[in-house]
């Protein structure tokens, strides 16, 4: 399976994943410390929302940029610059006094790092034969897994032990150890091949991405289209996308080649990495302040128990080179369904779940992801000329950015909808009117205040629990309704097509 992958290669692989690591490492560990920064920076809750929802920003509109500033200047200075700028940045951020520094900062990091994620699948995929993509990806998605997963633990062991700036500061070491093997590993391919630069596409697709990026981000807080905010950002994302699309079907050097579209892989790729960024960070929104809120759990047990997902993960490594060599249409098909049976289990759980309950639908969640990217992206790819490959990935990496937020968006919608209907329909229910509805929970908790205070409570936790459990049924939908685009693709220019079955 890994026969006849060189040293220099090796090396490649190497530094792709190392760079990969330190960008999900630093984006995921900020998200446990916004307590103490909200303190510390005397933000309020709003404010301190900012720091996540301006780097999100500033990488959406950034990613764009990849493909031609790879033509300009080549693999090895495009990615040391953006580890380098990335990482001193992060570091940066751990000496800030004020909430305008670091939401300056957090805002040039993510520009800085938004071409770390397309450019290591690029290089994977412009640097390895066809037949041994499955192989790749699968060790590539090793490292893609590593830093969400360890990013809340370290942020929270460092901010428990130290405090919240050495969550940034000790991003150092790793940065440099990832320079250094960029420095080593890769050349200057496609250095000096970039056109004239498309600067009023990049400002129709930037002010499009700004204002998607805002909504989706701002939305829930702000009452969707009851606030003016939202529904300015909406029409501006609406007016400069089409913009956009007129634009570069016109210019004779648009930003991206839209030919790459036509290519049926792409299409059907293009569609499922929307749907895989929709499941990818759901279990990981949804189940923190469900198990804490409404179970009390513990913070620590929380992250455990979630973690687990990652295990999932890496059971599937274990088979999901094979399976893509063997069928990457049926591998994908099957992912998707793992985890539509994993939403399914998700959504038939109740308030009295266990830790065994918790632990089990998220491995399952994590494995059934894991057997989906791999195939996805060998097929995706597979019928791509190779000029087209870092535009190609700059979408991908961009459309699955845009699926996560505008999932996450949708489902604490549904979450918040369906908690007040149901908190409504269950006071409703438990009436002066009606005293064998009412009076079992006044024999439990008794008639006083405290006891009517508990009464509310326990409403409150059993409608929050309908809330969860319409989330999940929309992550479930989601996985359904995707699995059948496993079918879409084509098998000719695949592992599968070129070797036969393993």
């Amino acid at each position: 399976m890994s026969g006849g992958i060189t040293g220099r290669q090796w090396l490649i692989l190497l530094s792709v994943q190392v760079t990969t690591i330190l960008f999900g490492l630093t984006a995921t560990s900020v998200t446990v410390i916004l307590p103490q920064l909200r303190g510390t920076l005397s933000a309020t809750q709003d404010q301190v929302s900012w720091i996540l929802t301006f780097n999100l920003v500033a990488t959406a509109v950034a990613t764009p940029l990849t493909g031609w500033l790879a033509r300009r200047l080549g693999w090895r200075l495009l990615m040391l610059s953006s580890v380098t700028g990335f990482t001193l940045t992060s570091a940066l951020c751990g000496l800030v006094t004020s909430l305008e520094a670091m939401l300056l900062l957090r805002t040039i990091q993510g520009a800085f790092g938004a071409p770390i994620f397309p450019m290591g699948q690029t290089i994977l995929l412009a640097s390895f034969e066809k037949r041994q993509h499955p192989f790749i990806i699968m060790m590539w998605g090793v490292g893609g897994v590593m830093g969400p997963i360890l990013g809340p633990t370290f942020g929270g062991m460092v901010s428990e032990l130290l405090s919240w700036r050495w969550t940034f500061l000790l991003i150092l070491p790793l940065g440099a150890a990832a320079c250094a093997l960029v420095i080593a590993a890769l050349g200057d391919q496609e250095k000096g091949t970039a056109g004239t630069f498309d600067y009023t596409g990049f400002v129709f697709l930037a002010i499009a991405l700004a204002s998607v990026q805002l909504m989706f981000d701002r939305g829930h807080r702000n009452d969707w289209f009851d606030s003016p905010e939202i529904v300015i950002e909406c029409t501006l994302a609406a007016i400069f996308f089409c913009m956009f699309l007129i634009h570069v079907r016109t210019t004779p050097a648009p930003l991206f080649d839209l030919s790459m579209f036509a290519d049926r892989n792409f299409a059907a790729g293009s569609l499922v990495v929307i749907g895989m960024g929709m499941l990818q960070y759901t279990p990981m929104v949804l189940f923190p302040p469900l198990l804490q809120e409404l179970r009390g759990y513990p913070e620590a047990v929380i992250g455990y128990l979630v973690a687990t997902r990652g295990m999932g993960n890496f059971l599937s490594f274990l088979i999901v080179a094979q399976l893509t060599r063997y069928s990457p249409r049926l591998c994908l098909f099957g992912g998707l369904a793992i985890q539509a049976v994993a939403g399914a289990w998700m959504a038939s759980l109740d308030i009295n779940m266990t830790s065994r309950d918790v632990l089990l639908t998220n491995m399952l969640h994590g494995f059934g992801f894991g057997l989906t990217y791999t195939p996805m992206a060998v097929l995706a790819f597979s019928t791509l000329p190779a000029r087209l490959l870092t535009q190609s990935n700059a979408i991908f990496a961009l459309l699955r950015m845009i699926g996560g937020s505008l999932f996450i968006s949708m489902m604490l919608l549904v979450f918040a909808h369906s908690a007040a209907e149901s908190s409504v329909h269950l006071s409703g229910f438990i009436s002066a009117l009606r005293f064998e509805a009412w009076a079992p929970w006044l024999n439990a908790y008794g008639a006083t205040d405290r006891g009517f205070d508990r009464l509310a409570a326990e409403i409150y936790r059993q409608s929050s629990m309908v809330g969860y459990i319409n989330a999940f049924h929309m992550m479930t939908a989601v996985s359904i309704i995707a699995a059948p685009l496993a079918f879409f693709f084509s098998v000719r220019g695949s592992p599968q097509r070129q070797e036969g079955p393993a």
